[in-house]
């Protein structure tokens, strides 16, 4: 952990007294059936001399094994919900991980917005499928796939899979189960169906699908024709999305990046923090409500969100791109693990 006076060297925020440590050392966050216990350590039992240098990605499957999508000695390593280290594989494979989403049929989708590629692979990483051309993407903001994308959201009842373009673009396309485009819907702006960076995508049971609009702070919400349906605002900077389809009502997981600047540093309910929403925009909980660091009970920059089975929260960050560079520190925890309070 970093001291206090070392968190002010760092530029870090110092700790709260309304962070409140848990009976074995941990902090609970959250409010009402959504509350979570945070170790305030980097989860996952890595093997020694092995590091995550970042993980920007996770997802569960319906195994609940886990799957982290990083840039560190191994691009996708899996664990059971224990953190016990059971898989890995994709060495050689990615330029820069970016998204990492499980389909119907329990296959993976990873995208690589560093070669503006997207690929299929089986859970144990053998590959099935790649879209896009490794290292040659298409014209900025020329709305055609893919030009440096973020994420995948694939349908269960289709097959049909939905790719967040959404660094260089500002679309979301729409694919086959096959793998063939059959439609691309966007623009770049701010009005209704227009994104300013289209970070993360998720779909629920009815087939609407949720789009991390992350710079215009807001979540927008499409049929699966690209019709624009609501947006849900009042929000930070909104970077990852999850959708969990498997209880009475769906139940959408957001992270949200800090969104205040320069001497706002320590501005309170700005993000870093999770906030759980229900499909009828409602907010449910805000899980974190202080600014970024390293303390227990704290977010750097939450960029991938998953939900096992028990309705714990893995949460992966960006730390180091965002808040690593320029420090004299150790790798920054970038994996977290929030477990629900089941009282």
């Amino acid at each position: 952990m970093v001291s206090n006076k070392e968190n002010e060297e760092y530029g870090l925020p110092r700790k709260s007294h309304e962070e409140a440590d848990g009976p074995s050392g941990t902090v609970v966050l959250g409010e009402g059936e959504y509350r979570y216990s945070v170790s305030g350590n980097n989860w996952g039992q890595l093997p020694d001399g092995w590091f995550y240098r970042e993980a920007t990605a996770v997802a569960v499957d319906q195994q609940d094994r886990v799957y982290v999508f990083n840039r560190g000695t191994c691009p996708v390593i899996v664990f059971d919900s224990d953190g016990n280290m059971i898989d890995s594989w994709g060495e050689g494979v990615f330029k820069s991980p970016h998204g990492i989403s499980v389909g119907p049929d329990g296959n993976l989708f990873c995208v690589d917005n560093g070669d503006s590629t997207v690929r299929k692979f089986t859970a144990s990483g053998e590959l099935l499928m790649t879209i896009g051309e490794p290292n040659k993407p298409s014209p900025p903001m020329s709305g055609k796939p893919f030009s440096a994308p973020t994420h995948v959201a694939a349908d269960p009842k289709s097959g049909e899979f939905f790719v967040a373009d959404g660094y260089a673009n500002a679309v979301v396309h729409r694919f086959s189960p096959e793998g063939d485009l059959t439609a691309t819907w966007g623009e770049s702006g701010t009005n209704e169906g227009q994104f300013n960076i289209v970070h993360n995508i998720a779909i629920d049971s009815q087939g609407l699908l949720y789009v991390a609009d992350r710079e215009n702070h807001r979540i927008q919400v499409f049929d699966r024709d690209g019709v624009y349906q609501t947006q849900w605002v009042n929000m930070a900077r909104t970077a990852a999305i999850y959708v969990d389809t498997r209880g009475e009502e769906d139940i959408v997981y957001v992270g949200e990046y800090f969104s205040g600047i320069g001497l706002n540093h320590m501005g309170t309910n700005l993000g870093p923090r999770v906030t759980v929403i229900n499909t009828r925009g409602e907010i449910l909980a805000r899980v974190g409500t202080e600014s970024y660091g390293s303390q227990h009970g704290r977010f750097f920059t939450p960029h991938g969100i998953s939900v096992d089975s028990k309705g714990d929260i893995y949460l992966a960050e960006v730390s180091h791109s965002d808040y690593g560079k320029g420090w004299h520190v150790p790798e920054l925890r970038s994996m977290q693990k929030l477990v629900k309070d089941r009282q």
